[in-house]
């Protein structure tokens, strides 16, 4: 029994969920805590093994949200990331000790030539006793301690591997060999992953981890490379967002082991039925929604047009389908609700699709199904995402009162607009080419934002002429970029929304995330 354990635990690998880390660094993907929050319980749902909360030294928001994880979520362990340095360090762990034995200090250092040279300015044997020395400050914290070097594919191999028998030697219990810049390709992350294996002594004393980027395309073709190599734990983000291209995709790599499980023998302790619902809450919290092709969660993973395919797949599912729907938490029922339908079945079917709300924000939402569901015949499962995104904001320091617009073929478009700042209501009209243009021209006036909107995106949610209108918009300022979404099945209304939610937004990270490291 024990043999046969043992080689389960083999052959298990470790999902390590960086979406609140490495995900949430890439422009526009900025979340606030309570978002932060809502993302981390459903990755206890999904039942990831580490959830990497956030830097905790990168801001005051960042550490109340790491801290706020650690004390709230059981079951993952909780990460946080730090430098190596001491100050990192502590911050971090200040953070991280409310998750008692599942907090893990996750402490890098660059490790290749030209970081070395350029970056950090440092020699080698430096480079190396500052890593040594940060391991032994955070094992004097807690033994689960997790060491990356930094843009490890280019590091001279001998080297790579002396810092990674000494960081072990030193009590990290987990060796990250990330491809920090999407540079490698799968054979040669095999080579790397293997080299380790066979050159560093004390390498069966710590878990392999592997943490891809997507510069090339190639992050979970490398990850599923290294796994093969002898990594057991392996980085990666809800929808694959993170900085530049993105990172491995949670949902296509735990999908590949579990589709090709017969010549890849390998297992997770993620729940697939979840991937779908964390998607989309993804989606609606930062406003990046995934491209209709993206494998296993994308609007046309399992749409079939094509007669001859159509046809395949009502004689057999399987000779167009590698996977089914529901693996993934797709219903096949996208109608759900109508005006008839009371707060009970509202409520069973927010939790089903990955909503967990308390009694005042679910009235909130609930209202606004209610008034939805008059105006439309059918409410479907996008609706009720839109609806519990829209109507549980907490970062309110602007809120939209009321729009009076007035617009037509000969008239010039004038709008009207009431806003609460900070709890005081103020009013301004303005002129504009167009009812949006003029509405959005009048709450920049009440903000007086200095924000430029960079991008600026209407579509429907359902289909139909009754269907909630979605607008995206990207404002920018400074250093500073920021995603906003509103829905209404009013298009001047959504776009008023979905400004204010971008401006709300901005505030928030200039006041708790001054900057970024």
């Amino acid at each position: 029994m024990a043999k046969a354990k043992q080689k389960d635990d083999q052959q298990l690998i470790r999902i390590f969920d960086t979406t609140l880390r490495d995900g949430e660094q890439a422009p526009g993907n900025s979340m606030n805590i309570e978002e932060k929050l809502r993302i981390a319980k459903q990755l206890q749902k999904m039942n990831v093994d580490v959830i990497e909360a956030g830097f905790p030294i990168a801001s005051d928001g960042d550490f109340e949200a790491v801290k706020l994880v650690a004390q709230t979520i059981k079951g993952p362990q909780i990460a946080g990331l730090c430098r190596s340095s001491e100050k990192d360090i502590d911050r971090a762990w200040d953070a991280l000790k409310y998750a008692g034995e599942k907090g893990r200090i996750h402490t890098f250092i660059a490790t290749s030539d030209i970081h070395m040279k350029y970056k950090l300015q440092m020699e080698p044997a430096k480079v190396l006793a500052a890593a040594v020395k940060a391991v032994k400050r955070a094992a004097s914290y807690t033994p689960n301690v997790e060491f990356s070097c930094e843009d490890a594919v280019r590091t001279r191999l001998p080297f790579l591997a002396e810092v990674v028998e000494a960081v072990i030697a030193a009590g990290a219990t987990t060796v990250n060999i990330p491809d920090t810049v999407g540079y490698t390709i799968p054979f040669e992350y095999f080579d790397i992953i293997k080299y380790l294996k066979d050159n560093v002594p004390n390498i069966d004393q710590a878990i392999i981890s592997v943490h891809c980027h997507n510069d090339l395309g190639l992050s979970v073709a490398n990850s599923i490379s290294a796994v093969m190599a002898g990594a057991r734990q392996v980085e990666c983000t809800i929808n694959g967002i993170g900085e530049r291209a993105g990172n491995c995709s949670l949902e296509e790599f735990v999908m590949t082991l579990r589709t090709r499980h017969d010549i890849l023998p390998f297992t997770t302790a993620v729940d697939t039925t979840q991937l779908t619902p964390a998607s989309r809450l993804l989606s609606n919290i930062t406003g990046i929604m995934v491209q209709p092709n993206k494998a296993i969660v994308g609007a046309n993973a399992f749409a079939h047009e094509a007669g001859i395919h159509q046809h395949g797949v009502l004689m057999e599912k399987s000779t167009y389908e590698i996977m089914t729907p529901e693996s993934v938490g797709l219903s096949a029922n996208a109608l759900v609700l109508g005006k008839h339908s009371g707060r009970h079945a509202f409520k069973k079917r927010l939790a089903e699709l990955g909503h967990e709300l308390d009694d005042e924000k679910l009235d909130r939402a609930f209202e606004r199904f209610k008034t939805l569901a008059d105006l439309k015949k059918e409410v479907f499962d996008e609706d009720l995402d839109a609806i519990v995104i829209d109507e549980t904001r907490e970062d309110v320091k602007y809120k939209l009162g009321h729009i009076t617009v007035t617009c037509g073929s000969f008239a010039v478009a004038t709008a009207t607009v009431q806003l609460e700042i900070n709890g005081t209501p103020v009013r301004t009209a303005e002129l504009g080419d167009g009812p949006v243009d003029a509405t959005l021209k009048a709450i920049k006036k009440l903000t007086k934002t200095k924000a430029k909107l960079m991008q600026y995106n209407v579509g429907s949610i359902t289909g139909g002429t009754d269907a909630l209108g979605e607008v995206t918009v990207r404002v920018a300022e400074g250093s500073h970029t920021v995603v906003g979404k509103g829905s209404s099945t009013d298009i001047i209304e959504a776009s008023a929304k979905a400004y204010i939610h971008a401006l709300n937004r901005l505030n928030y990270k200039q006041t708790r995330m001054p900057e970024s490291l």
